[in-house]
């Protein structure tokens, strides 16, 4: 049955492992605003807890947004969760503040929030994190509607012994809407973050590439990310969106997305790789709305997955 809620919808969510439960966070929004369409600006990250990945027990909201105003005052969008040197959780998250009521238009940045046991989290003040105009697209300069800068996925590297943070961006050159990179960025201590260079070129078909994962499987780096097909332009224009993967060397790396792959169309989005205690990986994502559906969402039970003799993952459930 996977993880769903009667009175809300549910969709983007990420997992931390605390080596005895699987935590679950889950960005939801009432049902009652009516128009699925409006959970984007009143998401908020809720919580759950699993031994197997398939029952989820509830704890509710883990914080609230920010003040009207503020870097996540419209709304707390994707993250991820890691565990510190110093023993405390952190979540670095996304903050939206949505600049009218009426437009598409949004300023995203990286907020973190911090917890000793993954259930009673503190805000810290933010954004810690926002996009380097120097470096990326930012509001304006394009005819792209949003500041995109989200959904940070954060690992430490122990060859360079830094925290590194992939973010979904977009590339201040190349042509519109063919924009989508990884952008990149670093910290010594999980405290001081420096933007660096995107490790990926725009003109691969994606106009963003949304909701990474950096995971190891079988010996080899796997990355995971989600385009969506109305957000496949130029080369893969007309092709089926969904959760795409890519087998890629030592991270941070330069990544040529023009070697992804579709793992599952998009009736699934937002896909994450879980790890059991076997050590076999299984995909989790949200059910997305089908053609002529209203989008109803929910987390799906785990999906195997096997590697191919390429090194590209392959699901299960197949295409």
């Amino acid at each position: 049955m996977g993880f769903n809620l009667p009175d809300h919808w549910v969709w983007d969510f990420w997992l931390a492992d605390d080596g005895d439960q699987y935590h679950l966070f889950y960005l939801h929004a009432p049902k009652s605003l009516g128009n699925p369409d409006l959970r984007h600006r009143n998401a908020r990250i809720g919580h759950a807890t699993s031994s197997d990945l398939r029952s989820w027990s509830n704890h509710g909201q883990a914080f609230d947004a920010g003040a009207p105003g503020s870097f996540d005052g419209s709304a707390t969008w994707t993250g991820s969760v890691v565990r510190g040197p110093d023993g405390q959780w952190r979540m670095f998250y996304t903050g939206s503040r949505f600049l009218y009521p009426d437009q598409l238009a949004n300023i995203e940045t990286v907020g973190l929030a911090t917890s000793p046991d993954l259930f009673t989290w503190t805000k810290q003040p933010g954004p810690i994190v926002t996009a380097d105009a120097s470096l990326y697209e930012t509001l304006g300069t394009s005819s792209w509607p949003e500041e995109c800068w989200r959904d940070p996925w954060v690992f430490f590297q122990p060859t360079d012994q830094q925290w590194h943070m992939l973010m979904t961006a977009r590339a201040k050159t190349g042509t519109e809407p063919d924009r989508g990179v990884l952008g990149h960025v670093t910290s010594p201590d999980l405290k001081t973050w420096t933007q660096q260079p995107a490790l990926s070129e725009p003109g691969a078909g994606f106009a963003h590439l949304e909701v990474f994962q950096l995971v190891e499987i079988d010996g080899r780096n796997q990355l995971i990310f989600c385009c969506d097909t109305a957000k496949l332009v130029g080369p893969r224009a007309g092709q089926t969106g969904g959760v795409w993967s890519l087998p890629v060397g030592h991270m941070p790396g330069a990544v040529d997305f023009s070697k992804a792959r579709l793992l599952v169309d998009e009736s699934l989005y937002a896909g994450r790789i879980a790890i059991d205690r076997a050590g076999t990986p299984w995909l989790l994502a949200f059910h997305n709305q089908r053609p002529g559906e209203a989008f109803q969402g929910g987390i799906s039970d785990p999906i195997a997955l096997v590697t191919g003799a390429d090194g590209y993952l392959i699901a299960e459930r197949g295409l």
